[in-house]
């Protein structure tokens, strides 16, 4: 009864940051605090200013908040409910759900967890299969690991994403968590119906921090989608692909929040603590001996500049690294993977395989040698190289065709009928073009089919 009677009173209100004095007793660091005719404003305790002060962030619209209000320390940090409920439902930051379905009954857990001991995480390298030749190739995914999607903006970052939930609810049957951080509500709302139409939503929990609500929301929706995500890896046992998309969204709310709360900013106008941030919800997601959390994360890198820190900070993190192509999105070579940028730590002997590392090494030096001679075919043609040189260009065409693939997700745009193509076909075919059977074909033969037998009925 002491903790719901702990209130304070609003000391000034800027914006976002509210600052408050409790003279009772000082409230936690990451405390809910509540004020508002109908406790409707949601404020989280930031900092201490002294004995007596707190400076807060408010995770909702501050208007109609004045001087001397009375304000309510709730005792509790900001708790998502989780359980088996939560499937096929849409939630905020806080944990309700926005989809007019009716309330969730589940238990409710704080979103600031501590990560895996290490002693608790598996050691086991796995691959965990997309079903996306391109991917599974160049740049197989880590199960348990953390895999980013990297492009400026319209390349195909979140078309990617969905072609990926949609892979793993049929092939994997397990669990798929998408968290939209910073979405436009467009956006979120064209996800929903797409996948309800694809018969995958009964296996996917969907968590939003629109674009339009404040910084401090944006900023906590992560946690609270990784919070549900554990649920489901340590309680149920079970696999989940989560989603999050965009990471730069949730890095450019904590310099939001950040300057919002007076904090220099450091290089470029970001955070001083934005590794730190970054970590403290990266660090969360990986397998333990119990079950993954395989984590895909669409990464906007700001005017295609790779050298930004906000992308430079998500880099460390990854262990697989998917980078899309502007110049192969305007050449309709979608998916726009760039072959030779993606790169995966899986991608060794040992982990992937003798062939599969073999295969992918010889096609990135088949790659290599075309994007070297680019430039002498631009100017003298390609009947100026050698007859080797031509063989070498030749194939690398082909192999950039074979790897453009129709999605499911895009078949009323396209037309065309979605293909899932298994690490064996892909490999496969890709060998085969290596060592030019397909030298008499022409390229369009290659071009968006599922496995390299469809070029033969073309």
């Amino acid at each position: 009864m002491n903790d719901q009677a702990n209130t304070g009173t609003v000391v000034s209100v800027r914006g976002s940051v509210v600052d408050a004095r409790f003279t009772r007793r000082l409230p936690h660091i990451y405390n809910i605090l509540r004020c508002g005719d109908r406790q409707e404003i949601v404020i989280e305790v930031s900092t201490h200013l002294d004995a007596k002060t707190i400076r807060g962030i408010a995770l909702t619209p501050t208007q109609g908040l004045a001087r001397n209000a009375e304000i309510t320390d709730t005792g509790n940090p900001l708790r998502v409910p989780v359980g088996k409920e939560l499937l096929g439902r849409i939630f905020n930051v806080f944990g309700e759900p926005i989809d007019y379905k009716g309330a969730v009954q589940g238990e409710l857990r704080s979103i600031h967890q501590p990560p895996v001991p290490l002693s608790q995480q598996s050691t086991v390298s796995e691959i965990f299969q997309t079903g996306i030749k391109a991917i599974d190739v160049l740049a197989p995914l880590e199960r348990g690991g953390k895999a980013g999607l990297f492009g400026g903006a319209g390349v195909g970052k979140t078309v990617l994403i969905t072609e990926m939930i949609n892979n793993t609810v049929k092939g994997h049957q397990g669990v798929s968590i998408f968290c939209g951080i910073g979405e436009r509500c467009r956006e979120g709302e064209e996800l929903y119906r797409d996948m309800l139409s694809a018969g995958v939503l009964n296996n996917t929990v969907m968590v939003f921090g629109q674009m339009n609500e404040s910084p401090g929301a944006r900023f906590r929706v992560g946690h609270a989608a990784l919070t549900m995500a554990e649920y489901f890896r340590d309680d149920a046992r079970q696999d989940v692909l989560l989603m999050m998309d965009n990471i730069f969204r949730f890095i450019q709310a904590g310099s939001e929040v950040s300057g919002l709360m007076g904090q220099l900013p450091s290089r470029l106008g970001y955070q001083p603590t934005m590794g730190t941030e970054l970590a403290e919800l990266e660090e969360r997601i990986c397998n333990t001996t119990m079950g993954a959390i395989t984590s895909i994360q669409a990464v906007y890198v700001p005017a295609d500049d790779f050298t930004d820190p906000s992308a430079v900070h998500t880099f460390g993190h990854l262990s697989a690294t998917i980078v899309l192509s502007r110049k192969r999105a305007s050449e309709g070579l979608y998916p726009a993977v760039d072959l030779l940028q993606s790169v995966s730590k899986m991608l060794m002997p040992t982990i992937a395989g003798e062939r599969h590392y073999r295969i992918a090494q010889e096609i990135r030096r088949t790659l290599n040698i075309y994007e070297d001679l680019k430039d002498i075919i631009a100017m003298l043609g390609i009947a100026e190289l050698s007859r080797e040189d031509q063989r070498i260009v030749y194939r690398a065409r082909r192999l950039e065709r074979f790897f453009t693939q129709p999605f499911f997700t895009t078949e009323q745009f396209t037309g065309l009928q979605g293909r899932m193509v298994t690490l064996e076909d892909a490999l496969s075919g890709c060998e085969r073009i290596l060592n030019d059977e397909f030298a008499n074909y022409p390229e369009s033969k290659l071009y968006m089919i599922g496995s390299i037998d469809e070029a033969h009925i073309l």
